[in-house]
């Protein structure tokens, strides 16, 4: 066996990980009870159920964005491939059901307040702000459902495999860390926009 062929055998084959589920049963009927409940609010348009479901849902999402944007995504960065593997076969699978409730409810209820109330309206004097506010959580929208959620599963699929591909898992893994510390920091604007609305 060459050296050149060692090498590459010890980037891509790695350790066989455990089963496990990518999309965990528990959760994804917790979600789904989640969006059911929220389109019953939506329907009904009940004041207090809409606003219920757009500040918890949007507080937990700024919240998991910041925490793992800040905290978790250095700390992930600095461990060891095997502890780093490790610990994404337990946290990703629940971040695949959380984030794309969060951010419907989030999104489907903003809207629903903000044409209830008028901010939509161009001639809403702070109309400006409610344009960033969509701009921002546009943003937000797309990195979350178009690139942390396709990176999370093709991470936690190559995981499952009997060999997994260690460089392609640490590459994606990179990915993730780089782009949640990105959304972190927009969602800190997002916080100066809302807190700014909340205040005129």
């Amino acid at each position: 066996m060459t050296i050149g062929t060692s090498t590459r055998t010890a980037e891509t084959v790695g350790v066989a990980s455990p089963g496990f589920a990518i999309v965990p049963t528990s959760g994804a009927v917790i979600a789904a009870g989640y969006v059911v409940a929220l389109i019953v609010a939506l329907l009904t348009n009940t004041q207090w159920a809409v606003d219920f479901f757009h500040v918890v849902s949007g507080a937990l999402w700024t919240g998991i964005d910041l925490f793992v944007g800040f905290v978790i995504g250095p700390i992930i960065g600095r461990l060891p491939p095997l502890a780093r593997r490790e610990f994404s076969i337990r946290f990703m699978p629940k971040m695949v059901v959380i984030m794309p409730a969060l951010v419907v409810a989030t999104l489907a209820a903003g809207f629903q307040l903000a044409r209830q109330h008028g901010y939509i309206l161009s001639s809403w004097p702070h109309h400006g702000w409610v344009v960033a506010s969509f701009v921002v959580v546009g943003v937000l929208t797309v990195v979350a459902i178009g690139v942390l959620e396709p990176a999370n599963l093709a991470v936690l699929f190559e995981l499952r495999k009997p060999t997994p591909n260690v460089a392609l898992v640490e590459k994606l893994m990179k990915r993730f860390i780089y782009t949640a510390g990105i959304t972190g920091a927009m969602q800190v604007a997002t916080l100066v926009i809302m807190t700014r609305l909340a205040t005129i």
